[in-house]
């Protein structure tokens, strides 16, 4: 289980379309893919270029391939509030995306731990992606 930060999955991502790590249910929207279930955190801080390239994650096979290369185990993505996922294009370096762990609860922690310790400041990261096999 190695730490992948997102610089070259959200660059593909990006290309391939235009203090709580639990979301209201009413802000999350779920997905199903090749035997994946994907959950978008839709977070008020995310933008609409942000949003977009998530939900390409939960429609596409290349894009999900992006975040779970082997298929298999639970993956997370977490964002620092303040650093956003993609500004300018690029995808922020605080954004971590982990896979092929155990259970969500450890992708989720791991992420989360992950993106603070490569945060810029403001509010503690918080999780925009669940992946997890059906």
């Amino acid at each position: 289980m190695t730490p992948r930060t997102l610089l070259p999955m959200a660059a593909a991502l990006v290309c391939m379309s235009v203090a709580a790590t639990y979301a209201d249910p009413a802000n999350l929207q779920r997905f199903e893919l090749a035997n994946t279930q994907i959950t978008l955190h839709q977070h008020g801080f995310l933008n609409d270029e942000e949003l977009a390239t998530l939900r390409l994650v939960g429609q596409n096979e290349e894009a999900l391939a992006l975040f779970l290369p082997e298929g298999s185990g639970f993956g997370a993505l977490a964002v620092a509030p303040a650093d956003g996922f993609i500004r300018n294009g690029m995808p922020a370096a605080s954004a971590v995306a982990l896979s092929d762990l155990p259970d969500m609860e450890r992708a989720k922690q791991a992420a989360i731990a992950e993106c603070n310790s490569l945060r810029s400041g403001g509010r503690a990261c918080e999780i925009v992606l669940e992946i997890a096999p059906r």
